[in-house]
Parts: structure tokens; C-alpha cells; sequence
């Protein structure tokens, strides 16, 4: 049989580093600059008023008053200036008929000149090239306002959209690009937290990628998440040429754009299809394995079915025509299966003696019935439907489906956790090359203090900021893993979380015991209820809390209780001891002051 973990490791293989020339990020999209599109169109009205103005102007000066003397060109100007605009102060001096006559003839001219102008403004303003190079202005804009990190996000249907609003969740900033204007739209009336600017513009522009940030050294990601590979492709190759130093996170739909994406360095490739087949294949051979690794990159909080009862010999049915059929198939007949590809059209489906059965039409409601039928035949064969929407999922908790292939779910959840917490997804690569037994083992733990549902994770640095009390107490002595794992209030309880990874500068220990010290700077990934995470906090944080967890010993939590009370905590003696200055004779008459440490 097959090893799906090869397939599955396929990205973070080991590739021949290749030099490549620095080249500044574009940042130049033709006909955005939206002031010189505007007076380029109004570049006749403008000239039509002018020519007007100059005519009538000039002409009232030429015409002699009633004395004989002629108006100045300034002050022809300014009367003809108030008059056009509808001021009208009156005349300067009295007219004769003839200036008259003039002034009449120049009131009509310009009220031509106007309406021809602002006419030609209102329909420059409904144009939807000038609209779009004023929604290309007021986007870089917003791009140079952000002061975050943020992540650049190619394509905003199911899969980006899903990501935007799990990125926002998690305060992460975040800029969009679309082809099309009406998921620009959407994303306008979306519930965010945040700010996120879009545009209506290709994202396969490398001069577009510029204006959205990809050369702004906040850009922390680039996801390539549109329904086009061609797109995709071209962000890939924009990405990792430009911005080698930040990760690049694809969708592929097929093989072959697969394999051309995985040919850039810094590319991950996410092909839905291909990875059901893997994860598949993962919970047949492996279910603890694939158990854990579910629990990590599934939504928090949602349910995630047991596969320990699932079994790989015997036939498995196929139901649908199209590629994700195809891919499957694929997968599975390199495993050493037994496949069976049936059409979606046929009457009855037998499922004598077959072990699984795949509905992956392009139909949700027909996968569903079909699923409904085979469960009917026989309730313990297990069933795989595809869906393409959530529309359905109250109706697949109620047929109690196996497993869902959703490829919007397989790519934002995969997307998500390498962003968010990258070394989660490091964590996952090292459980898939490690035995079933470690993965039991810490399967058995994660689920014995969390629970069943996918807990929350959350990456803690030891240091002054991320653990202040942690940080002091490590000065002085020790701390475990199992320490940081105790409840606050009675420590022979122990949190309803598990440290899955402990990193440090020199070394990475994955699953660590409870025994393991840990380091002033030591980086933990830590997996539990959110109850439990924030419990952790208080050991971070509190002076007399991380005591009590270490030695059992209750001292209070303020510092004038404790200074009432005379009952110190360790860090106040080993502070008191730090800032002490004691004297003593240098042995020539003098003394010498001297700085505990």
C-alpha cells in the first residue's frame, strides 16, 4: 500500500536553492492616476469656457461707456466673472444698449459654456474607467495608511472569503484583491472588525500586487485563492520572484498546475482534489494519525468524527464522472485498493460487500440522497460526500456522513493555519512522519483535558512581554512544562490544555513531557479550551500564581498585602537581595560598596 505521507510532505521537500536577481516590487497600474485622467476628458469644456471668458471679456472692454471712456480688461473680468456665475452685484457704471447687448449676448454664451461642461463632468463621473481609477487611488491609499502586518489575498469567492473573515477573527489585517466587482462589493457589507481594503483589479499584475502592498515590508504572506490557476500561477511566479522571503499560498485545481506552481520555492500548493485522497488515505492507515492532525487544523469548535472503526479492505464505490471522481480514484488505486467508478445516472447502486462509498457528483442534494440510500443498504458502510456549500451542513449532521469533502474548508483551514500559527503546521508535518503510537499517546492527552472538539491554539513566548511573571521567576529557578499545565487554584488539577511543541534557540522538542524544564525565551505551542488558555494567563502573569503552581506555596497577590503580612514571594526576596548594597573594609582604611546579584 501506499505511503500518503509522502504525498502529504510533498511541499516541504528539501529543493536546489537557486539565485535569483532583486528586482523592486511594480507598483505602476496603467490609468490610475485619477486627477490627470480627469483633466484629460474635460480638457474641451475646460478650453470651451476659456475661449467664452477671453471673448467676452475682451469684447466688453472694446465697447465705449457712456462718456466715452472703456472699462478696463480687469474690470471687464471681474463683471463678467460675478455675471456668468449668477452673482450679479449689478453694473459697475451705467451701461450704454450697445454694452447692453453684449453683456446679453455673453450671459447666454456662458450659460452654454456651463451646461456643457458640467454635463460633461456628470457623465466623466458615471464612466466606469474614471470610477475605477478613483477606486485604484483611494485603495494605495488606504494600503500606505496600514501600520500592521497585514496578508495579501488574491481572489475573494468561497475559499478567500472564508480565510478574510478567519484572518480578521484572529486580528490579523488584511488586503483583497478580485477580478470581478461584485465580491469587492460583498466584502464592503461583510461583518469584519477591521478595515479591509479591496479592489476590482487582476491580481496576476504584478504592478497590481504592488499598489496592495506585496513590496511593503509589513506584507507578512501572499494567498493566491482564486478559481483560476492562471491567475494564481502568475501570483505564485510574482511572489516568490519579488518577494522570496515571505511564503506564497496557492490553490491549484489541477495536477499540472499543481506541479508548475511547486516549481517556485516559496510556493505552498493546496490542491483540494488531491488532498482528500490524502487525508483519506490517512485515516484509513493511520486514525489516530489523521485524528489528531484534524483536531489541529479544523474549525475550533466544531465536531470532527472518530475513525477508529474504519477499515480499508474491500471495495470502495465511487459515484460521479468529473476530476475530483478522477483524483480520488487515483489515490486510492495507488494504495493497492479495490475502486469502482459507477455513473451518477444508474438506477441502483449495489453495495454488496464494499467497505466505503465516495458520492462526488457536482450535485450537493443528489450526493446526499445518494449517501442516504447506500447508509440505508447497509448502516456500517462508511460514507464520503462532497458539497461545495454549507447550505447543507444541518442536513449532513442529521445523515451522520463519515466524512464531507469541502474543498472551500480543505483550503481555508490549511491556508489558515499555516498564516496564523505557522508552527502549528510544523507541529502536523512532525506528526505525520512520527509511529500511530506517539500520535495515540498525545491523542489520548489532548483529548483527556480538551475534549473531542478541535481546541484553540496559542503560541506563548517566555520572555518579559509574553510572560512577565514566568520570565522573573526563571531568574531564579525552575519551571516545567507540567508546571505551566496546573490550574491556578488547585495545582494537582491540571489545565484543560496540552503543550504540543516547546522551541528554543538550539533545539525543538515536540510533545514534550511534563518533566521538561523550560527557558527564559523558550516559544511553546499550546492547545486547550479557551477556558484553559486563559487561566494560562494568570500563571504568566502573576507573580504569586506561577509560586504556587512551581512549589505550593500561597503568597498573596499584591504587594502591600504581602508587605503587611510579611509573607514575600520568592522573585520580591531574590529582587530585594539583587538591589541590596552592602559595604565592608577594603582593608587600606576605605570601604567598598558591593551589588548582590
Amino acid at each position: 500500500m501506499a505511503n500518503p505521507l509522502l504525498l502529504l510532505l510533498s511541499d516541504s521537500r528539501a529543493r536546489r536553492a537557486r539565485r535569483h536577481l532583486p528586482v523592486a516590487v511594480p507598483r505602476e497600474v496603467p490609468s490610475t492616476d485619477a486627477i490627470f485622467l480627469m483633466l484629460r476628458r474635460l480638457r474641451v469644456p475646460l478650453i470651451v469656457l476659456i475661449v467664452i471668458f477671453t471673448i467676452s471679456v475682451v469684447g466688453l472692454s472694446l465697447l465705449p461707456g457712456q462718456d466715452g471712456s472703456r472699462l478696463s480688461l480687469f474690470e471687464s473680468f471681474y463683471f463678467i466673472t460675478y455675471t456668468a456665475t449668477t452673482i450679479g452685484f449689478g453694473e459697475i457704471t451705467e451701461f450704454t444698449t450697445l454694452q447692453r447687448m453684449w453683456v446679453t449676448f455673453s450671459i447666454y454664451l456662458t450659460v452654454i459654456g456651463w451646461a456643457y461642461a458640467i454635463g460633461t463632468s456628470i457623465n466623466l463621473l458615471q464612466d466606469s474607467t474614471v470610477r475605477e481609477a478613483f477606486a485604484t487611488h483611494r485603495f494605495g491609499r488606504r494600503v500606505r495608511r496600514l501600520r500592521e502586518n497585514f496578508v495579501v489575498v488574491v481572489g475573494y469567492g468561497k475559499a478567500g472569503r472564508q480565510v478574510v473573515l478567519d484572518l480578521d477573527a484572529h486580528g490579523h489585517r488584511v488586503v483583497v484583491l478580485d477580478r470581478s466587482e461584485s465580491p469587492i462589493e460583498r466584502l464592503a457589507t461583510d461583518s469584519l472588525y477591521a478595515d479591509v481594503p479591496g479592489l476590482a483589479a487582476d491580481g496576476a499584475l504584478s504592478g497590481v500586487l504592488g499598489l496592495a502592498g506585496l513590496g511593503d515590508a509589513r506584507c507578512r504572506a501572499l494567498l493566491a485563492l482564486s478559481d483560476d490557476d492562471d491567475t494564481n500561477l502568475a501570483v505564485v511566479m510574482a511572489g516568490s520572484l519579488l518577494r522570496p522571503d515571505i511564503p506564497v499560498i496557492t490553490r491549484a485545481h489541477g495536477r499540472a498546475s499543481a506541479g508548475r506552481m511547486r516549481e517556485f520555492e516559496t510556493a505552498v500548493v493546496v490542491n483540494p482534489t488531491d488532498r482528500f485522497g490524502e487525508y483519506l488515505l490517512l485515516a484509513l492507515e493511520r486514525p489516530a494519525t489523521y485524528r489528531l492532525v484534524s483536531l489541529l487544523m479544523s474549525e475550533q469548535g466544531a465536531p470532527t468524527p472518530d475513525r477508529s472503526a474504519m477499515t480499508a479492505d474491500g471495495r470502495w464505490i465511487l459515484v460521479g464522472s468529473d476530476a475530483f471522481v478522477q483524483e480520488v480514484a487515483h489515490d486510492l488505486d495507488l494504495a493497492g485498493l479495490e475502486v469502482e467508478v459507477v455513473e451518477p445516472d444508474d438506477d441502483r447502486i449495489d453495495v454488496t460487500g464494499a467497505v466505503g462509498l465516495i458520492a462526488g457528483t457536482d450535485s450537493d442534494t443528489v450526493n446526499l440522497a445518494l449517501a442516504e440510500r447506500a447508509r440505508r443498504d447497509d448502516p456500517d458502510l462508511f460514507v464520503a460526500v462532497r458539497q461545495s456549500s454549507h447550505a447543507h451542513r444541518a442536513l449532513i449532521e442529521a445523515l451522520q456522513i463519515d466524512a464531507v469533502y469541502s474543498p472551500t474548508d480543505l483550503v481555508a483551514n490549511e491556508a489558515l493555519v499555516r498564516v496564523v500559527t505557522p508552527v502549528t503546521w510544523a507541529f502536523v508535518e512532525h506528526a505525520l512522519l512520527q509511529d500511530e503510537s506517539w500520535s495515540t499517546k498525545l491523542l489520548e492527552r489532548l483529548t483527556a483535558r480538551s475534549g473531542e472538539k478541535p481546541p484553540e491554539r496559542r503560541l506563548v513566548h517566555l520572555g518579559r512581554q509574553g510572560a512577565p511573571a514566568v520570565d522573573r521567576w526563571l531568574r531564579h529557578s525552575d519551571l516545567t512544562v507540567g508546571d505551566l499545565s496546573r490550574h491556578p487554584d488547585d495545582r494537582d488539577t491540571p489545565l484543560p490544555l496540552t503543550v504540543l511543541l516547546l522551541a528554543r534557540d538550539d533545539e525543538t522538542l515536540y510533545g514534550p513531557a511534563d518533566e521538561e524544564p523550560v527557558r527564559h525565551g523558550d516559544q511553546i505551542l499550546v492547545a486547550g479550551t479557551r477556558r484553559g488558555l486563559d487561566e494560562l494567563v494568570q500563571i504568566l502573569d502573576y507573580d504569586s500564581v506561577v509560586e504556587y503552581v512551581a512549589t505550593g506555596r500561597r503568597v498573596p497577590d499584591s504587594w502591600l498585602w504581602r508587605r503587611l503580612t510579611g509573607a514575600h514571594g520568592t522573585s520580591d526576596r531574590v529582587i530585594s537581595r539583587g538591589r541590596h548594597v552592602r559595604r565592608h573594609d577594603d582593608g587600606d582604611g576605605g570601604s567598598t560598596s558591593v551589588t548582590g546579584s
